[in-house]
This record gives C-alpha cells, sequence and structure tokens, in this order.
C-alpha cells in the first residue's frame, strides 16, 4: 500500500490540469507550463479541485510508479504556481561567480575559470560574488544544474573550501597534526 499515492492532491487556485485518455497531464499556472507522459498502469482523474491517483493492479511495479507518479504530479503543481529555488554559496579564498550572458563564470581555485551553460526554463543569478541563486518550475532541471554547479569544487573536509548547498553542513576532518604528540 502506497500511503504516497494514496493522498489527494489539491490544486491551487489560478493552475489548471489537462489530463488526456493516454495519461499525458499538462499543468499551467502563473510561472508556466509543464508536460508529462505517465504511465498507462495508473489511472489519474481530475474531480474538481483534487487529483486522486489509483493503481489497476497490485504488481510491485505498478506500486512503485503508484507513489511515484503522485509526487511528480504534485511537484509540477508546486513548480507552476510557486516555482523551485536553490542557493549556492561559494567558500574559500577568491572564490568567486558571476554572469556573462547566460553562461555562469566560476573562479573556484583552478588555473582558469570555469564555464557553465545555463539551459532554457532555469535561471541562474549571482545575488553576490559568493552566492548562486538557481530558479525554476521544473524540479528535476534546477536540482540537476545547482548539483552539476557544486560537482565544479565540492567541499573539501579539512579547510571546508569549496561549493556547497546555503545551510548545507560539511563533516570535517582533523589534520594530521591531531594525533602526534
Amino acid at each position: 500500500m502506497s500511503r504516497i499515492g494514496n493522498k489527494l492532491i489539491t490544486i491551487p487556485a489560478g493552475v489548471e490540469i489537462n489530463c488526456t485518455a493516454s495519461n499525458e497531464v499538462t499543468v499551467k499556472g502563473t510561472k508556466g507550463t509543464l508536460t508529462r507522459q505517465f504511465s498507462p498502469l495508473i489511472d489519474i482523474k481530475v474531480e474538481g479541485d483534487t487529483i486522486t491517483v489509483t493503481r489497476q493492479n497490485e504488481q510491485k511495479h505498478t506500486k512503485q510508479l503508484h507513489g511515484t507518479t503522485r509526487a511528480l504530479i504534485n511537484n509540477m503543481i508546486l513548480g507552476v504556481s510557486e516555482g523551485y529555488i536553490k542557493v549556492l554559496e561559494l567558500v574559500g579564498i577568491g572564490f568567486r561567480a558571476a554572469m556573462t550572458g547566460t553562461k555562469l563564470v566560476l573562479t573556484v581555485g583552478y588555473s582558469h575559470t570555469v564555464e557553465i551553460d545555463v539551459e532554457d526554463g532555469v535561471t541562474c543569478e549571482c545575488t553576490s560574488n559568493t552566492e548562486i541563486k538557481v530558479s525554476g518550475i521544473d524540479k528535476q532541471r534546477v536540482g540537476e544544474i545547482a548539483a552539476n554547479i557544486r560537482a565544479v569544487r565540492k567541499p573539501e573536509p579539512y579547510k571546508g573550501k569549496g561549493i556547497r548547498y546555503k545551510g548545507e553542513t560539511v563533516r570535517r576532518k582533523e589534520g594530521k597534526t591531531a594525533g602526534k604528540k
């Protein structure tokens, strides 16, 4: 039994949802439009201001799709109504970020600058030299771009330098001198 899949999804004001017979769901909101194709093993019913997601059988694969489908539809609704934001911080001496056109330019301790192309549907802005804000309506794409930026220079455990999510705690290690007496 999927506890997530059985929960009803409430549709906020200003959001329109269209579901075709082939399980293609289109969600329109104030921030944009998202479309996604879902498995035919799952039934999606839009009734008034709620959405019900049910499964056709009790096979393991169908049960797995049940909760996933419900979560994806809910994320689509939240994306077009509120949007998603990931904030990254650069920690280190001389570490900085800047936007040049649609490219994010990072100076993070390498001999060269690192340029990252920001794809359509996702916006990056540098609120300061050491803070990057990634925002958009698709949760997966926002998270993926934020993870790609973080992967340029992951936070290291000895000095804590690198690119990290805002509020992320980096587990610190003691250096070699900690064991000497």
